[in-house]
C-alpha cells in the first residue's frame, strides 16, 4: 500500500517533494497561477504512472471511465478519444506519454480518465503540497 505521508525540506526558493508513491521527488520552485496547476498535475500523474507500473490492470479504471463519461462528453469528446489512443500503446509509452510536459499532453491532463487510480489520501498529498498558501506570491 502506498504511503500518503509528504517529506518537504526546504532549500532557499526550492521545495523537494517525496509523495511516498515510490519515492516520486517533485522539484519545485514558486510557480505561479496555471503554471502550479500544470505542476500538481504531472506531479498526480506521475503517482498515477507509478501505480500503474505496479499493476498494469488500474488500465481498465481508465478505460471504463471514458466508455461511462463518453455518451455526455460534448465538446470534450476528441479528448477522450485522443485517450483510448493512448490507452492503446504499449505500458511504457502510456507512461512517458502521462507525465510528458506538452502542450497537447497538459490539456489532455485536464480531461484525463484517470480518476479512481489513486487513493483519496494520495490525491489529497498531492494537493496539499501545491496548496495556495505555500505559492503566496500568487496572491493579489
Amino acid at each position: 500500500m502506498l504511503s500518503a505521508r509528504i517529506a518537504a525540506a526546504q532549500v532557499g526558493k526550492f521545495r523537494n517533494v517525496c509523495t511516498g508513491v515510490n519515492n516520486v521527488s517533485v522539484m519545485q520552485t514558486e510557480f505561479r497561477g496555471h503554471e502550479r496547476i500544470d505542476q500538481r498535475s504531472i506531479a498526480m500523474h506521475r503517482a498515477i504512472a507509478e501505480k500503474l507500473r505496479a499493476n498494469p490492470a488500474l488500465l481498465e479504471i481508465a478505460r471504463e471511465n471514458i466508455a461511462r463519461w463518453a455518451p455526455a462528453a460534448g465538446r470534450s469528446r476528441h479528448y477522450l478519444d485522443a485517450w483510448l489512443e493512448v490507452l492503446e500503446k504499449p505500458l511504457e509509452e502510456v507512461l512517458a506519454l502521462i507525465v510528458e510536459d506538452t502542450e497537447e499532453m497538459r490539456a489532455m491532463r485536464q480531461n484525463n480518465p484517470f480518476a479512481g487510480v489513486l487513493e483519496p489520501r494520495e490525491r489529497w498529498a498531492i494537493y496539499d503540497f501545491f496548496r495556495m498558501d505555500l505559492f503566496p506570491m500568487e496572491r493579489t
